[in-house]
């Protein structure tokens, strides 16, 4: 159902009159964050560079991490026009519950390193502002407690580190504390090599305590199968890179493929996400849903992605930005201007429901500047 936008959100001039009666803490939010870059900034400011190097890093080169952000940048709109964009709808339904944009925060292992709270504050975030997150296994308070810190649908991510039956409690103690679906991340055979840490002797907390290593490479479909047998939660496979691996998944019955090369963070020279996405989205059609990440750092991202097959998509980065700078209330604060920016965009794209995008509003063209792990947010360089 369509929901009717007030006017303040179009004029931006009344919407920061607006925001400015949201406080954070002893600050004003409004008066703090009035556009995304404002997030990097604070959290600059605030992380140790140990901590800064792992948030923004890559592996080895790091290109696999800038083809991800050229591969946003070189789609470019068609936008239409006299369409009567007063209401836009951007809500969508994921494993029978409502979203208010297609927009789920993804998970991050290390959170505890940038947030007090660690897995609690996104999770806190998302029932506020009306999405999900999705913890992960490797980041504490650890899947009971975050369970209990708000009674609202969240989903569970495992990195195997354990046997079968490491791997199914695991599973079942998630369903026994009502998790909304389950994630399984598929493209951690070795450690990525982020050269930022290694160079620094650096070790995020998740890793300081990581083993269990054999168990994730010996995973394989028959793993998926077994788990299906068992599970009655909705699967997620998380690193699809392939149409080949996203017909597996529909094959054996996944629900979800979440495409994603873990925001370069792991296998180096990888293709940009953005381009790997559409040719998955049309072989598994209507089979399965569709969840994208890869340097997603702005509403018109989101957009771009819908547009080319994805169901919802996955925020990482720019989530860790937001937690470091000011905890949940700046990652609420944060998915507001995301959700302004997708709907300023969807207006001058001529569009009334993200259900209403396709690739006719896309276009190939030339990206310009320079690529780097804040390329996103230009004015940044020029000092604002």
């Amino acid at each position: 159902m369509a929901f009717k936008i007030n006017f303040y959100i179009v004029q931006f001039e009344d919407l920061e009159n607006k925001m400015t009666e949201k406080k954070l803490g002893s600050k004003i939010v409004g008066e703090e964050y009035l556009v995304l870059h404002e997030f990097v900034k604070k959290a600059r400011e605030k992380l140790p560079k140990e901590t800064w190097d792992y948030l923004i890093g890559a592996s080895e080169t790091e290109t696999t991490f800038k083809r991800n952000r050229f591969a946003l940048d070189n789609i470019a709109f068609r936008p239409r026009v006299l369409r009567d964009v007063e209401n836009v709808d951007l809500s969508v339904d994921l494993f029978g519950h409502n979203l208010k944009m297609p927009v789920i925060l993804a998970p991050i292992g290390s959170m505890q390193d940038f947030v007090d709270g660690a897995g609690t504050a996104p999770t806190l975030a998302a029932s506020e502002f009306g999405i999900m997150h999705m913890i992960s296994s490797t980041c504490m308070p650890g899947l009971e407690e975050v369970a209990k810190s708000v009674n609202y649908p969240k989903l569970f991510q495992l990195y195997v580190r354990g046997n079968k039956d490491w791997v199914d409690d695991n599973i079942k103690n998630a369903m026994d504390h009502n998790y909304a679906g389950i994630c399984l991340t598929v493209d951690l055979d070795a450690y990525g090599r982020r050269e930022r840490d290694l160079a620094k002797r650096y070790r995020t907390t998740s890793r300081q305590s990581a083993s269990g290593f054999e168990h994730q490479m010996r995973f394989s479909w028959k793993d998926i199968d077994r788990i299906k047998s068992y599970c009655h939660l909705p699967i997620i496979i998380k690193g699809i890179a392939t149409k080949e691996d996203a017909l597996l998944a529909v094959e054996h019955g996944v629900e979800v493929v979440y495409v994603s090369n873990h925001g370069g963070r792991q296998l180096d020279y990888g293709l940009g996400g953005l381009n790997v996405l559409p040719e998955i989205s049309e072989a598994i059609g209507n089979n399965a849903k569709v969840i994208f990440d890869g340097g997603i750092m702005r509403g018109t991202d989101v957009v771009k992605a819908i547009a080319l097959g994805a169901d919802c998509v996955g925020i990482g980065r720019l989530q860790g930005f937001a937690a470091a700078a000011g905890g949940s209330k700046a990652i609420v604060r944060m998915l507001e201007l995301l959700e302004l920016e997708i709907l300023t965009a969807l207006r001058l794209l001529g569009v009334n429901s993200i259900f209403d995008l396709d690739d006719t509003y896309l276009s190939k063209d030339y990206s310009f500047g320079k690529l780097s792990a804040l390329s996103a947010f230009p004015l940044i360089d020029e000092g604002y």
